[in-house]
């Protein structure tokens, strides 16, 4: 049990570095997600948001920003609770 929450535990520090981004503006509404979220995302949520991260800067920002649409329906229900903030 504990083994399964230090993993977990784990894994949401890494997402939570990733979110530091280059772009003030991806920083903002990172920070503003996790401060409602905090550490109750759902592992789809997780899988989702490593997914993004992994995107470079300015296309996670044109997915975020409303300027390109992702066909993939787990990322745009993500990037929808993103837009949410």
């Amino acid at each position: 049990m504990d083994s399964e929450r230090d993993a977990r535990n784990a894994r949401l520090g890494r997402l939570k570095w990733h979110c530091r981004r280059a772009l003030l503006e991806l920083d903002l509404v990172f920070q503003r997600y996790w401060q409602r979220v905090g550490d109750e995302m759902s592992l789809e949520d997780e899988a989702a948001l490593e997914r993004l991260l992994a995107l470079e800067d300015h296309e996670l920002w044109a997915l975020v920003g409303g300027k390109q649409v992702s066909q993939d329906a787990q990322l745009a229900a993500m990037i929808g609770r993103l837009r949410e903030l």
